[in-house]
């Protein structure tokens, strides 16, 4: 299964870092706006909440922007794909973490099942070359 589409990772990449960006940006600039539509409920006190999605925001804008990066650098991709597959895993731990306490949103719940088919196509699309 890994690297079965090798060949096409850079499109892989180019759809996958349009999307992040699409999500990453509003979270950067209005992450209570992007709580609301994922149903969390807003604490009373927001600036932590702000200032947390705003960096989660900023992180993930920049990895995927570096994504066209290495879209276009093909010694760069299996570095790439396996510092994001990484992240893709955690991210998977923490949605599974949130659910199992019930601490999480619905929609947060099921995203996991976005992240598990985000890690395995990443698995197919893995460079080989």
């Amino acid at each position: 299964m890994i690297g079965i589409w090798s060949t096409h990772s850079a499109q892989f990449l180019y759809v996958a870092a349009t999307l992040t960006l699409a999500f990453a940006m509003p979270m950067l600039v209005h992450p209570l706006a992007w709580a609301r539509a994922l149903r969390w409920s807003l604490p009373a006190q927001t600036d932590l909440t702000v200032y947390f999605g705003r960096c989660l925001g900023a992180v993930v804008s920049v990895v995927a922007a570096f994504g066209f990066l290495a879209a276009r650098t093909p010694a760069v991709q299996p570095f790439y794909f396996a510092l994001v597959l990484a992240m893709v895993a955690l991210n998977i731990g923490v949605h599974l973490w949130g659910a199992f306490r019930k601490i999480q949103s619905m929609t947060e719940t099921v995203e996991i099942g976005a992240w598990v088919l985000l890690l395995l196509a990443g698995l197919a699309f893995f460079p080989t070359h």
